[in-house]
């Protein structure tokens, strides 16, 4: 392998590596509720029949 092909190598590992490192990290300082998937509005939801769009 050529020094650019290790060099460029390595530099992908550490992207892919470091994002996951830094994606898990941020997890466990902020853990996502799986419960938490409903909207944070009163406001009824596009194409639930109560809009203008639904009414025909």
């Amino acid at each position: 392998m050529t020094p650019t092909a290790i060099v460029v190598l390595v530099l992908a590992l550490t992207v892919v590596w470091g994002g996951l490192a830094l994606a898990i990290l941020n997890l466990r300082r902020a853990p996502v509720d799986p419960d938490d998937d409903e909207p944070e509005t009163d406001q009824p939801l596009a194409g639930d029949g109560s809009g203008p769009a639904g009414r025909r």
